[in-house]
Parts: C-alpha cells; sequence; structure tokens
C-alpha cells in the first residue's frame, strides 16, 4: 500500500522526524499518515473514521481521506514494540516508575472489546505503556498478567520499576508468587473476604484483623500473613464508598509500609486515563472497529495524542499558566485536558504555540 501524502508544515514535519526516530522500519508515507492522523484525533477529539477524514488532508475529499483511513488499519501491520518504546521515551521521568495494572471493556454489538493495559502513573493521571487485546469478555487470567509484565521488562528493563499496583481482579497464588520471585515490588487491594491463615493454621476472613478500625482511619498490620498462599504484609482502611456503604479496604505489599493505603491511592490515574480515552476524552467507545490487530493500531495512535497533549499540559502549567485549585483542593482541570485544549488551539491557530506543543516531543 503506497501513500501519497503530501503538505508536511514545518510543525508536522518535525513530528514525522520524532516518529522516525523509534520506528525506523516504517514507511516514510506511513509515517506521514501517521501524524496527519495523530493532529487528527486532537483536532476532533474522536475516533470516529469519518469526521477524522474530514480533517486529515486539505484539499482531499472527506471520501478518499476516509479510504486512505480504512487502508491504512485493515492492511498495515504497525510496529508496536516501536510504539512502546516511544511512549516509554516520552515520560517524563523513566527511571523510578509506578506502574498500574488494570482493564477497560465494552461491548459493540457482539463483539467484546477487552483491553489489559499497563501504564505509568505521574501526576494525578497514567500514562500508557503496554496493552494487549483479550479475546473474550471478563477478568484477565494469571498467564496474560504475566505476560504483559515480561513484555514490559523484555523491553524497559525491571531496575526501572518501583511498584506495582493493581485491584481486587489481580489476585491469586500464582501471580503474587510470580511478582515476588521477580522482585516487583506491589500494592494489591484485596476482597473483603480473602481468607488468611492464623498462627493455629486455621482460616479466617482478613477483615478480622481490622474489625475495630474506626471511620478513616488507617491502619498497617506488622505481622506477616499469609494471603493466596503468599506471605503478605496487609494494611487497611474504613471508608464510605460511592454508594455512601461502610467497607474496609485492604491492601496487601511485599513489603512493610505504613504509607500502602496511601501509595495504593495512585492506583486511580489509570481509571482517569480511562476517562481521558473515552468520554472524557477521545471517546474511544464510539470506534466502530472489531478486529483487535485494528483496534491494536487505534489505541497505538491514541496513546501518542494523549501522551502528547499530558506533556503539553504539564508544561503549560509549570510555564504559562498555573491550573486553578478549587475550594475541595482538586485542579480545576486535568493536565491532560489542559494539554489537549491548547494543543487544539495550537492546531487550529497556527500560532507560535504549536512549535512548542511539538518541541516538547523532543526524546533522548
Amino acid at each position: 500500500m503506497a501513500y501519497k501524502i503530501k503538505g508536511l508544515n514545518p510543525e508536522t514535519a518535525k513530528i514525522q522526524k520524532k516518529l522516525e526516530k523509534h520506528l525506523p522500519e516504517v514507511n516514510r508515507g506511513r509515517i506521514k499518515f501517521m501524524v496527519f492522523f495523530i493532529v487528527a484525533l486532537l483536532t476532533k477529539c474522536t475516533v470516529g473514521f469519518y469526521k477524522l477524514a474530514s480533517v486529515l488532508l486539505t484539499g482531499v475529499k472527506i471520501s478518499s481521506n476516509q479510504r486512505t483511513i480504512q487502508r491504512f488499519f485493515a492492511n498495515y501491520d504497525l510496529d508496536l514494540d516501536g510504539i512502546y518504546k516511544l511512549l516509554f521515551a516520552l515520560l517524563p521521568d523513566n527511571k523510578n516508575i509506578v506502574l498500574c495494572l488494570d482493564r477497560t471493556n465494552w461491548k459493540l454489538g457482539k463483539s467484546n472489546i477487552n483491553i489489559l493495559m499497563l501504564s505509568v502513573a505521574y501526576k494525578g493521571l497514567s500514562i500508557p505503556i503496554l496493552w494487549t487485546l483479550l479475546d473474550k469478555q471478563g477478568n484477565s487470567n494469571t498467564a496474560e498478567r504475566i505476560a504483559i509484565m515480561e513484555k514490559f521488562i523484555s523491553l524497559f528493563g525491571i531496575s526501572c520499576i518501583k511498584h506495582l499496583l493493581a485491584d481486587r481482579e489481580f489476585i491469586g497464588y500464582k501471580w503474587l508468587k510470580y511478582l515476588k520471585g521477580a522482585k516487583i515490588s506491589f500494592y494489591i487491594r484485596i476482597k473483603e473476604n480473602a481468607q488468611v491463615k492464623a498462627k493455629n493454621g486455621n482460616k479466617m476472613a482478613i477483615t478480622r484483623f481490622f474489625s475495630f478500625l474506626k471511620l478513616n482511619v488507617y491502619q498497617c498490620n506488622n505481622t506477616i500473613r499469609t494471603v493466596y498462599g503468599v506471605q503478605v504484609y496487609a494494611s487497611a482502611v474504613k471508608r464510605r464508598n460511592e454508594k455512601g456503604k461502610i467497607e474496609i479496604v485492604i491492601i496487601i505489599s511485599d513489603i512493610y509500609d505504613n504509607n500502602s493505603v496511601e501509595k495504593y491511592k495512585e492506583r486511580w490515574q489509570i481509571e482517569t486515563m480511562f476517562k481521558a480515552f473515552k468520554t472524557n476524552g477521545f471517546n474511544l467507545e464510539d470506534t466502530h472497529l472489531t478486529e483487535l490487530d485494528r483496534i491494536n493500531k487505534l489505541i497505538a495512535l491514541l496513546s501518542v495524542a494523549y501522551t502528547w497533549a499530558y506533556i503539553v499540559g504539564i508544561w503549560k502549567h509549570e510555564n504559562l499558566e498555573e491550573i486553578k485549585i478549587k475550594k475541595h483542593g482538586r485542579r480545576a482541570h486535568s493536565f491532560f485536558a489542559f494539554g489537549l485544549a491548547f494543543l487544539i488551539n495550537a492546531i487550529i491557530c497556527r500560532k507560535q504555540n504549536l512549535y512548542i506543543c511539538v518541541s516538547l516531543l523532543e526524546i533522548e
């Protein structure tokens, strides 16, 4: 498939060079298409091909642009490892990272779109690094979790991992044993009815150890416990959930840490990232793609667009205009939303701001 894409302006030409650095085997014409597609994603904030086609290439019929998009996703094998490396290189800090493992899914007709995602928590949001599409409905299994971790390690090593955060789906003997064997530190929430082995050998619900907790009070148990057959430390906090019901949030970790619950809270950043991919950003669930390889390509280009907006948002906050803090103490906008608005304005108005935004894609 040949791409005859012309008209790269100085800014988009610089984006092309940055992509070429991490995708050296990719045809230059395809790189140009990827640049225009990423810019279209940022401009239209949608994954709908028809709307993207309306701004993809100026002076070209929408129907022709749409066919170009469709051919790319149908026929081209994108170098995902190159995209993963690009995203890792764009991290503001890739030396001591907090990994978040989570899953998002939705249904399109009879097809299940089920994404297992590994991201890096950073300043209130997560940056996508690695993902795999599960050809099924429901939870991931141990083999799938280990595979995505091994993929990360093969690309980036293990020394850069500070610790891993995961929710109640990511439990079980083999999984926890793998993490401990690989020396990957973790903070994982477990179910309230999880069984723990007492000193006398009997099993009991782990909540028994935190039954006297007061509301919003943290407790870290300094006694090692056997949970899911693995020795861990447990911490907990009693709180009211979103529905107003009192629950005990229990976190297990491989080390004794008084701040386990606070560290686990960073896991929420991957949830906000998924919202940015969906309803608060690019409306990923509006895609009509159902083939896993095509969805993989879409997530790859979407991840680059999202990360760029995120980096721009941090830069704008630190150099031009601080994000306002509301009365409840939280920022009025996420770094992603802040950067996305700035990028859209820069792309549409073609001001000096676009040159600044492109310069932020500098890669060591």
